[in-house]
């Protein structure tokens, strides 16, 4: 069974990036993008608005299409996120939700913090984020935190939907 889900990638005046402390399994306690399921009859773009209201208690005006992939989730279900560009329009930041926190972070604070497996690469790949530079000069490491390899996961809203409806 195929899940869709979305999430929003968008920036403040600062160039800094939205981000949220999933409050629910899976991937309790990680960083990720707000976002999650969309419900029936919803389009991509509402459901985006919906879930940074809820999440955030930010409006927002949903925009172009950054980037999509897909995740392994319980039970054999798949996720389809898609992750959009957003612009704020209003509201008050304040986790709510799903969300434990929200907060506007650097791509050095992004690289410090626990965040949803694959988040950073992925942010990497879409160009979101900068590379890290590898200082012996053999170009650019796509690593965030972890400094063993590429991890396999999710961008933006990176893991499963947490309960029914965020991924």
């Amino acid at each position: 069974m195929h899940v869709r889900c979305v999430g929003a990638i968008v920036h403040d005046a600062e160039g800094r990036l939205l981000l949220i402390r999933r409050g629910h399994p899976p991937g309790e306690g990680l960083w990720s993008l707000p976002g999650g399921r969309v419900e029936a009859g919803e389009s991509d773009a509402e459901a985006v608005a919906r879930e940074l209201a809820e999440e955030t208690g930010l409006h927002v005006a949903p925009g172009r299409l950054v980037g999509s992939v897909e995740r392994a989730g319980p039970a054999g279900v798949t996720y389809d996120i898609h992750d959009y560009a957003a612009v704020v329009t209003g509201g008050t930041l304040t986790p709510g939700d799903d969300a434990s926190d929200a907060r506007w972070v650097t791509p050095d604070e992004l690289r410090r913090l626990p965040a949803s497996t694959g988040l950073v690469e992925t942010l990497i790949r879409w160009r979101i984020l900068p590379p890290v530079i590898d200082k012996s000069g053999e170009g650019p490491v796509l690593q965030g935190r972890d400094e063993s390899g590429p991890r396999k996961g999710r961008p933006g809203t990176a893991g499963a939907p947490s309960n029914t409806k965020r991924s």
